[in-house]
């Protein structure tokens, strides 16, 4: 199951009608609006597929002019992760290899930084040697 928060933006003066349009599709939950156009529905799926198949339905109602997903849960998705995090070992290889000449080691500083990086970065976790 998968559940994902969207803000839908329309002009202020289309808001009662938009709001009123997205609690009659059926396909989602209306929770809040406010002044300047913008509401927080929530839709659910058995997947996303079926996910992107309401948000379609709701990017058609008149007067909608974006409808953005901000926020996702995938049961099956964490169940996964959860999954390979209790089968990993806790500490990275680069950790329990103590022949790497630690002038080879990357310093990848602040990650909250360098997101570009990030993945990079998990990767060279796992290399055996846990070098570039």
């Amino acid at each position: 199951m998968n559940v994902s928060s969207i803000v839908v933006q329309t002009v202020p003066k289309f808001l009662d009608e938009v709001v009123q349009s997205l609690k009659d599709c059926e396909v989602c939950d209306y929770h809040l609006h406010d002044e300047k156009g913008r509401v927080i529905i929530t839709i659910e799926g058995k997947d996303v597929s079926e996910e992107l198949g309401k948000l379609k339905v709701i990017e058609a109602i008149p007067h909608v002019i974006a409808a953005d997903m901000q926020m996702a849960y995938s049961e099956d998705e964490l169940d996964a992760n959860i999954k390979v995090i209790n089968e990993s070992d806790a500490v990275p290889n680069l950790l329990k290899n103590e022949n790497v000449e630690l002038e080879r080691v990357v310093y990848h500083g602040d990650l909250k930084k360098r997101d570009n990086e990030l993945q990079d970065f998990a990767k060279s976790l796992d290399n055996p040697e846990g070098v570039r």
